[in-house]
């Protein structure tokens, strides 16, 4: 639970750091790699996926500032090195429109931009916004698996490291 925007700053910075990990894992094919077929986000390069990730922080920002759900254009990201810089910036900015807000601002209720009168605390806006992070980290992700370009690891343990201790966790739990 998020009590101060400090906290969740704290969690959502090792969220873009698990961001920056991911795309500089990839190869130097995934630039502008797209995949075959989809549409509207579906066919999104891996270039433009980095590039929303990063306006789309800015876009819940200024719904977050009550000062409506208002999208930036996204940065530059067209090459790699490009990427983990874009998506630093991304969050420094966050981060600094987030604390202006204050204290009051997880408890504060937000307009939605689709529902007239229907309004959400500002924490349930933080955790949208770092769930859209992550669905879109995942999707990049995937798209890595696809072209078998190893994604890392979350938290750096595998399925198959965690099988390999569960002996060793049946001995010690149910015993």
């Amino acid at each position: 639970m998020f009590t101060d925007i400090d906290g969740f700053l704290r969690y959502f910075r090792s969220v873009n750091r698990r961001a920056v990990r991911d795309v500089t894992a990839l190869p130097p094919e995934a630039d502008g790699w797209t995949p075959e077929g989809g549409e509207g986000e579906n066919a999104w390069s891996i270039n433009k996926l980095i590039g929303h990730m990063c306006g789309s922080r800015l876009y819940f920002a200024s719904a977050y500032r009550r000062q409506g759900w208002i999208s930036p254009e996204p940065p530059d990201v067209s090459s790699p090195e490009l990427w983990a810089p874009a998506l630093d910036a991304s969050f420094e900015e966050f981060s600094r429109l987030a604390t202006e807000v204050g204290p009051e601002g997880l408890t504060r209720q937000i307009e939605m931009i689709d529902t007239p009168g229907a309004t959400l605390s500002g924490w349930r806006l933080l955790l949208m916004m770092m769930e859209h992070d992550i669905h879109h980290r995942s999707q990049i992700d995937t798209y890595a698996g696809l072209n078998g370009w190893d994604p890392p690891d979350i938290y750096f343990r595998s399925a198959e490291t965690i099988a390999e201790r569960q002996p060793e966790q049946i001995a010690k739990y149910r015993s």
